[in-house]
C-alpha cells in the first residue's frame, strides 16, 4: 500500500495542526495531493486504466472544492498551501 498510517500522520503533522488534525482544509488537500500525484505517475505507465482515471478526476474535483472554500474563508491560509504545496491555477 502506498499510503500507510504513518505516512496519513507524517502528511496531516506537517499541513495541518496537529498529527490528529484530519479535518482542516489545509491537511485535506494536502493528503489529495499527495493522492494525485500518486495516481498521475500510475497513469503515465498504465494509459489505458480508465477507473484510476476516473478516481483521478474525482480526487482533483474535490481538491478544488476544498481550494475554493479555503480562499473564500481565509485567503492567506490560502495563498500559503498553494505556496507550499506547488500547486497553481
Amino acid at each position: 500500500m502506498y499510503l500507510t498510517a504513518e505516512k496519513k500522520q507524517e502528511i496531516f503533522g506537517q499541513y495541518g495542526k496537529s498529527n490528529t488534525d484530519t479535518g482542516s482544509p489545509e491537511s485535506q488537500i494536502a493528503l489529495f495531493s499527495y493522492r494525485i500525484n500518486h495516481l498521475t505517475e500510475h497513469l503515465k505507465s498504465n494509459k489505458k486504466d480508465y477507473s484510476t482515471s476516473r478516481s483521478l478526476k474525482i480526487l482533483v474535483g474535490k481538491r478544488r472544492r476544498l481550494l475554493d472554500y479555503l480562499k473564500d474563508v481565509d485567503i492567506e491560509r490560502y495563498r500559503a498551501i498553494i505556496k507550499e504545496l506547488g500547486i497553481r491555477r
